[in-house]
Order: C-alpha cells, then sequence, then structure tokens
C-alpha cells in the first residue's frame, strides 16, 4: 500500500506542476458541418485543418453526431481543412482566412461523396516504399515485400535498417544490444531467448509494419538502452466478413513451410478477428572453435560440431471489439502458441599439445527437446473524450507459459589412437519452467489548451518465473541425482510506473518534457543452496524532446532520455548449459541492473532523407562474455556488469526514385562502441572500434503487378565487450505477383544468394585466445501463395473504428 501512496503521490505532483503551465481552454471559433451522401449529419469523420501557406497541419478534429467539428485557433492567416472517412473520397474545403485574433468564423455546410473503389484499387493506392520516416521513429513497411516472403519475423527483423541479428539470434540496433521487444505496442515481458523463439515462429505474412524507436518517450517502458522495435501485425479493417488463406514452402539443406487462416466478422457495433498458423521449420548448424587453455604447457582445443534442429509450431489469435458508442470500445484479445521440436548434435574435441598434434578426443552427442506452450490474455478499453482526440485507455494482462527442456548427452573421452580412456559417461536434464504474468496498466492524454497537451499514466506488472533443473548420472545402469547440478530457481519481480508528459506547441516549435517514475521489487532464490538475492529500488527516467521547423522541407529535431535495463530472466538464471565437458553456459544471479543516458540529433529534408547523430553511455552495462574456466581448462559463456560503454553513431537512410520503374532505399549506419572494465574475472578490459552497417533494397516495377526486389547488407568487423565479430553480409532476392485481379499473390525469394553469411568471432580478452566460426542454413529458395476472399467492398461508415490496439499489455514467448 506505501508503495502505491507513493506512487499516487508522485502522479498527482507531476499532474498540479504540468497544470501550472496551462490556461482555461478557450472557446472554438472555427467551425463547420459534414453531411454524407444522403444530406445526413455524418458523425466521427476525421477533420484536418491546414495552413494554406505552407500546408502544415494545425489541428485534427472529428465530427460530432450532428456533423459539427469545431477548432481553437488564434494565430491571423489562412487555413483550409480536409474532411476524410472510411468508404468516402477526400473532401477538401474553400479556404478562410482569420484577420484578427480569435475572429469567428464558419465554414459552412459540405457533403462527403461515397467511394466504391473495390478492394484490387484500393491495394494499389495505398502501396508503400519499404523504409518510411516519420518523427519519431523509423517504419518499415512488410507487408509489399517480396524479398520478406516465407520469412520469420526475426529474419525480417535482420533487414531492418540499423538492426542486426547474430546467428545465435541476439538482436541490436544502432550497434547495441539491450533492445526491447514489442508486439502491437504491448510488451513481451520474456527473455532474450524467448523472445527470439516467438520471432522464429511467427511468420512474415502476419506482419503489417515494424517500428523501430530508438529514443522513446516517458509513456515508454524505461527499459531496453537502445531502444524499442514494435511489431504490429496485420488486422482487417473492411466491413463484411473476409479472410485470407496463405501458405509457404522453402528449401535449403531441409524442407521448411507454413500454412495459415485469417478470419475477419466486422459490423458498426462488433469486429470478430483470429487467425491460426502452423509452421515447421528445419536448420543445420555448424559451429568450429579452436582455443588455447594457458597452462604449464599450454592446452590446445580444436572443436567442430554439427547440429540439426527441427521445430513444429501452432499459433493462434482470436479477439473482438465491440464498439459501445462512437466513443467507447472494449476488446478482449486472447494469443497462444503451442510448439514443440528437437535438436540432435554431435561435437568432436581434439586436444593437444598445438594444433597440428592432438593426443586425445572428446566426443559428445546429445538430443534436446522443447516443449513451449503459452497462452496470454489482454481485457482493453478506450474512451474518446473530446473531438479534440483526448482519450483515456486502460488494460489488464494475463499470461502463463509452461516450458519443458530436456537434454540427453553422451561423453566418449578417447585417446587418438581410438583407445577409451574411461567409460562413457551418460547424463541427462530436465528442466520445467513456467512464467506467471499479470499486469495493468491506464493511459490518458488531454489537450489543455490550444497549444499544451498532457499525457500520463499508471501501470503496475508482476512477474514469477519458476525453473527446476532436474540432472541425473548414469551409475551402475540407474539413473541417479546428480547433486551438484540439480538446482531449482524463482525469480519474483514486481515493476510500479507513473509517468507524465506535457507537450508545448510553439509557432515553429515543439517541446516535449517527460518524467517516469519507477519503482522495482525483485527477488531471485537459488532454492537449493537457499542464495537469496532481492532488491528494492526506486528509479527517476526524465526524457526531452525538441522539433524545430526550419521551412516546409527542412527539420530539426532533438532528444534525450535516461533509461534502465534489468537482467533478463534466462540471463539470470545461474543453472549450467553444456555443449561439451569443456564448453559451457551459465547465468548470473548476482547482475546489477544497467542505466543508460541516450542524446540524439536529427535532420530531415524533404520529409524522405534522415540523419542522425547519438551519443549514450551505459554504466554497468550487462554485456555477453565468454570467459575462461583455469580450473577445469574450460571456455564459458556468461553474462556480466562491465563498468561503462560509451557509443557514438551516425544514421543515414536516403531513398531514391532512380527511373519510374525502379525505386532504392539505402541506410547506412556508423558507430563508435567502447567497453571498459578495471576488473572483469580478474583482468582488465578495455576496447574500442569504429564499424557500420550498409543496406541497401532495390526494387523494380517490371509491369503492374509485377516486382522484383535485391536486397543486401554488409557490416564491417566490430567488437562488443570480450568479443570481436568479424564481417558479415548477405544478398537476398525476390518477385512478387498479383493474380486473380488483385485477390491473390504470388512470391518467390531466395535468401542469402551467394550463402555468405556466417558467424566469425575471437577473443577481445586480455590472455584469452580462441576463434569461433559458425555457419547456419541461410541459403533457402521460398514460395509464398496468399489468396484474399470474401466481402472486399470497402462500404461507407458513419464512424472510424481507431482505437484497440493502440494499448501496451503483454505476450509470452
Amino acid at each position: 500500500m506505501k508503495t502505491l501512496y507513493k506512487i499516487a503521490f508522485t502522479l498527482t505532483l507531476l499532474f498540479i506542476v504540468t497544470i501550472g503551465f496551462a490556461q482555461t481552454n478557450p472557446k472554438p471559433n472555427i467551425s463547420g458541418v459534414i453531411l454524407d451522401e444522403t444530406k445526413k449529419p455524418a458523425d466521427y469523420v476525421t477533420v484536418v485543418l491546414f495552413k494554406a501557406s505552407d500546408s502544415s497541419v494545425v489541428k485534427t478534429a472529428f465530427t460530432d453526431p450532428s456533423g459539427i467539428f469545431t477548432f481553437n485557433v488564434s494565430v491571423k492567416g489562412s487555413y483550409y481543412y480536409k474532411a476524410s472517412n472510411m468508404g468516402y473520397k477526400t473532401l477538401k474545403s474553400k479556404t478562410i482566412f482569420l484577420t484578427e485574433d480569435n475572429q469567428k468564423v464558419d465554414f459552412g455546410t459540405a457533403q462527403l461523396v461515397a467511394s466504391t473503389q473495390n478492394l484490387k484499387e484500393v491495394n494499389v493506392a495505398v502501396t508503400k516504399p519499404l523504409i518510411e520516416r516519420k518523427m519519431d521513429k523509423i517504419v518499415m513497411n512488410v507487408s509489399n515485400s517480396a524479398v520478406m516472403t516465407g520469412s520469420t519475423a526475426l529474419e525480417v527483423l535482420q533487414k531492418a535498417p540499423g538492426v542486426s541479428v547474430d546467428q545465435n539470434d541476439k538482436i541490436s540496433m544502432m550497434g547495441k544490444q539491450g533492445v526491447l521487444i514489442q508486439l502491437d505496442g504491448k510488451q513481451t515481458y520474456m527473455s532474450s531467448a524467448d523472445v527470439a523463439n516467438l520471432l522464429r515462429n511467427m511468420q512474415s505474412s502476419d506482419i503489417e509494419s515494424i517500428e523501430l524507436i530508438t529514443n522513446p518517450s516517458s509513456k515508454y517502458d524505461a527499459s531496453g538502452n537502445s531502444g524499442i522495435i514494435n511489431i504490429k501485425t496485420k488486422k482487417n479493417k473492411n466491413g463484411g466478413t473476409n479472410g485470407s488463406i496463405n501458405g509457404s514452402l522453402g528449401y535449403g539443406k531441409n524442407l521448411r513451410g507454413n500454412a495459415g487462416l485469417n478470419l475477419n466478422h466486422r459490423t458498426q457495433k462488433l469486429n470478430l478477428f483470429g487467425n491460426y498458423n502452423y509452421g515447421k521449420f528445419e536448420r543445420d548448424n555448424l559451429i568450429a572453435i579452436d582455443r588455447i587453455s594457458n597452462g604449464t604447457p599450454d592446452i590446445y582445443f580444436m572443436q567442430v560440431g554439427e547440429s540439426k534442429r527441427k521445430q513444429y509450431n501452432n499459433n493462434l489469435k482470436a479477439g473482438l471489439d465491440y464498439f459501445i458508442d462512437k466513443k467507447n470500445t472494449i476488446g478482449l484479445l486472447v494469443n497462444g502458441y503451442f510448439n514443440h521440436g528437437t535438436e540432435a548434435s554431435a561435437n568432436n574435441t581434439l586436444i593437444g599439445t598445438s594444433f597440428q598434434k592432438a593426443d586425445s578426443s572428446l566426443i559428445t552427442k546429445s538430443l534436446q527437446t522443447n516443449k513451449y506452450n503459452n497462452v496470454s490474455y489482454n481485457l482493453n478499453y478506450k474512451s474518446v473524450l473530446d473531438t479534440a482526440g483526448s482519450e483515456i485507455s486502460a488494460d489488464v494482462d494475463y499470461s502463463k507459459y509452461k516450458g519443458n527442456d530436456g537434454s540427453d548427452y553422451e561423453n566418449d573421452y578417447r585417446f587418438q589412437n581410438g583407445n577409451s580412456i574411461r567409460p562413457i559417461i551418460y547424463t541427462r536434464n530436465n528442466t520445467p519452467s513456467i512464467i506467471d504474468i499479470k499486469a495493468f496498466k491506464i493511459d490518458y492524454n488531454v489537450s489543455l489548451n490550444k497549444t499544451v497537451k498532457l499525457e500520463a499514466g499508471v501501470k503496475s506488472s508482476w512477474v514469477k518465473t519458476d525453473n527446476d533443473l532436474q540432472a541425473e548420472v548414469l551409475v551402475s545402469n540407474a539413473w541417479q541425482n546428480d547433486v551438484k547440478r540439480s538446482n531449482q530457481f524463482v525469480y519474483d519481480e514486481n515493476v510500479n510506473a507513473a509517468y507524465t508528459n506535457i507537450n508545448k506547441q510553439f509557432k515553429n516549435t515543439s517541446v516535449q518534457i517527460g518524467l517516469r517514475v519507477e519503482q522495482t521489487n525483485s527477488k531471485g532464490n537459488l532454492i537449493t543452496t537457499n542464495t537469496v538475492v532481492e532488491r528494492n529500488y526506486w528509479d527517476f527516467f526524465p526524457t526531452l524532446f525538441v522539433q524545430q521547423t526550419l521551412s516546409k522541407n527542412n527539420q530539426l529535431g532533438f532528444s534525450y532520455s535516461r533509461r534502465i535495463d534489468r537482467p533478463s530472466y534466462d540471463a539470470l538464471n545461474p543453472f549450467i548449459y553444456y555443449l561439451d565437458e569443456f564448453t559451457y553456459n551459465k547465468g548470473n544471479p548476482f547482475l546489477n541492473p544497467q542505466y543508460t543516458h541516450n542524446f540524439e540529433l536529427s535532420y530531415t529534408l524533404l520529409q524522405k532523407y534522415m540523419l542522425s547523430i547519438g551519443y549514450s553511455k551505459i554504466n554497468d552495462v550487462i554485456a555477453e562474455v565468454i570467459l575462461p574456466d583455469a580450473a577445469n581448462k574450460s571456455l564459458y559463456q556468461t553474462n556480466a556488469n562491465i563498468a561503462t560503454n560509451i557509443s557514438y553513431n551516425a544514421n543515414l537512410n536516403v531513398p531514391v526514385q532512380l527511373t519510374k520503374w525502379w525505386q532504392t532505399n539505402n541506410n547506412l549506419n556508423v558507430f563508435y562502441l567502447s567497453f571498459e572494465a578495471p576488473d572483469l574475472a580478474g583482468s582488465a578490459l578495455k576496447t574500442g572500434k569504429t564499424s557500420f552497417q550498409f543496406k541497401s533494397q532495390q526494387t523494380f516495377t517490371i509491369m503492374d503487378g509485377f516486382t522484383a526486389e535485391i536486397n543486401g547488407s554488409y557490416e564491417s568487423p566490430l567488437d562488443y565487450g570480450t568479443l570481436s565479430l568479424k564481417a558479415r553480409y548477405y544478398i537476398d532476392a525476390g518477385l512478387s505477383k498479383s493474380m486473380f485481379n488483385k485477390k491473390a499473390s504470388l512470391k518467390l525469394a531466395l535468401s542469402d544468394v551467394f550463402n555468405m553469411s556466417e558467424n566469425n568471432l575471437s577473443s577481445a580478452y586480455p590472455g584469452l585466445t580462441y576463434s569461433v566460426h559458425q555457419k547456419n542454413e541461410t541459403q533457402i529458395g521460398k514460395i509464398s501463395f496468399t489468396y484474399r476472399f470474401g466481402k472486399n467492398e470497402i462500404k461507407p461508415a458513419r464512424r472510424r473504428s481507431t482505437g484497440t490496439e493502440a494499448e501496451q499489455g503483454r505476450m509470452k514467448n
């Protein structure tokens, strides 16, 4: 209760301070009336007011049940409006003139004209470029891309500007790890491994667009030091009953494929929607590790391993939106997946006094099984409070995830002549896990006067993870508990937050100041050893955004934010997972959160050419490190707090229409990363390197409805923590053809055309020598077919449905 009182007090204080800057709302002085095609009042029509001098947007409003719209405008000048509603042609008004302050002007009555254009015509009209730059984010439009066909969401992310996904599925943006992944604006609340699993199971056919938000406002959770990636899924807004079926096949060394069904039924009061997708995924992976264990004498390890992963995925989503009236909407959403798979691996490690001379070997075979089930529920409500866009929304979320990982290992230690050094050791693990998530949030925004807007909200979440490692070893043909490795780890986390943003609009300048307050309570309990790590702390996260319009075609922006990254659940889990006896991974329950200061300066030319320059400093940065285990002559991977990480970056995005039939988008990201730790496992670490990423996408319109794409990427060598990564590059190509009066589309694609994508890395840690080569199955030919059926005509609508996806909540693994 004390926590809730503190949050309520903080939010109330922020409201009082904010409202102190505001003035009483003046009465509207500009008005007009919109009628539909039957000359009846048209309610909930979107009306946008523009300055006639430069066509800049002044305000947005909705018509009321009488068809009336109003604006508060005090600045002298000439103005016009555009009115739009689904199913009608856009209406442009005459120009009116304000010759004195707060002069009352009536636009009069205007009538909408119904549009009877069918779906195929609309599809042509709304085709978007692959990359769009908006004021606060970069948007990659996935749905129309041929290169994206048959890809998973994880593979699509790899093509996003400034985003990198390595062969271990680690996601970074602008060269930095710690990205927060959201689905339809909803936080996933999952570990990094589970996020990768979720994205690996999602198909590109389900994705509408991907939003890259490098410096979020106080409205968003403060986690994610390199920003937020929001994946927006498709949702049909057409009236009546309609849907689509889709399927894709891919083949490299293995066959993969998926099939899905989407259904939507919409009336004036109700929208029902759902989809189901089944996928089968197979992938080969090759890993080779050469390393030296320092000692007297040095020991040389040469390891080569191959694995084959098979995954079977069932994903579903169902929901409804009920439109209580034109201003109030309530929605229910259910997401779930039921997935299982296997991974068979064989590793052979040669051991000797040099890389050319081996005297023994360790042969390790393993079979891993996994089963992941997750269902999440979201109840949401949204109310539009006035025609100025004020609204309040609420979300209640619950999710439960159940997983079970099983592993069987066979370790065979032999002399170089093939004779056994010792009997084969058989071990097995069973790791059931449960993640339970509850959360609620309320968001409120209001126009305090004609130039001041307020956003505020509260949020609380409760997450509990329970991981039970049941390790056994085979002794005399009987399985016995391995007390050295068996363990149970329970982690509880509660985060309570309140935020407010105040936005002030001047003539050519927009300023937004925000503050988010978060209180965190966490407890990690290693039950077997009775080791408890408990933390309780408060944090304050200010944000500042300034937008300056120099002219119609030139805009400047500046932003600052302070952010936090709490350790992921898998990073805190102290269990040990073996690749073989000399190579393993373990968690670190003593990790502290990391804090980031982010600064960004941006310049936009002609609304499409964008240059941004950024600086960030992270204290207690959480980094993946590879360190030596001298006692066991082993190499292990874990996460550790490194003292400081400093980053400079510059990002340039240039779309060019070379000819009528050839369009290209080019993105260059240059960054400098440095890491410094005075004592990391007994040694000092200091690294720094300038690197860059270049991505280019070429789109060719061969004929109406027939396009081709080529997508290329190059990432230069990069140092990150204790890892020194070599250059990575690939080229993808694809074709897309619309069919059956644009109700269907056929897409062909080949990923990694020249089979060049691979991971090569070495040690940046002092005194540690190793090199790693990793090659996944990346050269894959794909074919995809989609057919849309049902009612395709977009009818005139009396209201524009705007709301049941804009809330944040959660999803699971």
